[in-house]
């Protein structure tokens, strides 16, 4: 069957959405998801054969059925995790992280027995940071914006927000074939790559930037950086998956 597919934008729009802090419903999100990939189908009528061989996991039967969520198990989370596009996230390495790792902020489900979907959020965070960094140093990005571990009132940002703020940054790069490409083809100018990247993104996160305008400029540069790492963090993500495509197909088709 067909793997149902999120990209980051679209699962943490899931999350903004399930919390009720965003202009659409979580029904419309996963809608819109499926039909980008289901055109043809949608257009000529076939729409209902085309989702009937879609494996859609029972997280998301719980969410198309409810219409709202408060928290996950874990189980749930590596469900929506194998989701993501170009993700590699695992039950068992979320367990280490809530246990050992990350302690301090996974470590007590905060929704009765299920982890909120902040939690879900720093869950996916975690998964992607770790793409670049070493999990002190994601702790110390955690620190710096997130505070208190224990406590969510004094959070910079909240990790929903946070997620979907990055999630939208990855976006503008898949959005320009320049920002994309050129570093890979045209290696005699990969300075001046880095530097229109840079240039680039710092725009679109000044921009996402100006719907935090409670905090402080130290505060607003903690987050901007935050952004950034963890939009590039996800462009290594996608190399990393397409390594290991390439490496799969070698392994398979040598014949």
């Amino acid at each position: 069957m067909e793997t149902f597919t999120l990209s980051r934008k679209e699962m943490s729009g899931l999350l903004l959405a399930l919390t009720g802090k965003s202009g659409q419903h979580p029904l419309q999100i996963l809608q819109e998801a499926w039909s980008k990939f289901h055109l043809e189908e949608v257009e000529k009528g076939r729409a209902l054969p085309a989702f009937l061989s879609t494996d859609i996991p029972p997280v998301l039967h719980k969410i198309i059925k409810r219409g709202h969520v408060k928290g996950f198990s874990l189980g749930d989370i590596a469900a929506l995790g194998h989701l993501i596009e170009y993700s590699n996230l695992s039950a068992t390495a979320m367990q280490n992280w809530v246990k050992r790792d990350f302690k301090e902020y996974l470590g007590s489900p905060r929704i009765g027995k299920k982890y909120s979907l902040n939690q879900a959020a720093l869950l996916f965070m975690v998964d992607d940071l770790k793409a670049s960094l070493d999990f002190e140093s994601i702790r110390q990005l955690f620190r710096i914006l997130f505070l208190a571990p224990e406590r969510d009132d004094d959070d910079l940002v909240e990790p929903a927000q946070l997620y979907f703020g990055y999630a939208e940054l990855f976006e503008e790069i898949k959005r320009n074939p320049e920002l994309r490409t050129q570093g890979w083809t045209e290696l005699s100018s990969l300075e001046a790559y880095y530097a229109q990247t840079d240039s680039s993104l710092k725009e679109a996160a000044d921009n996402l930037m100006k719907r935090l305008g409670h905090l402080t400029r130290p505060q607003i540069e903690a987050v901007r950086n935050m952004l950034m790492i963890a939009a590039i963090s996800v462009q290594a993500c996608y190399c990393q998956a397409l390594a290991r495509q390439y490496y799969h197909a070698a392994l398979f088709l040598d014949f």
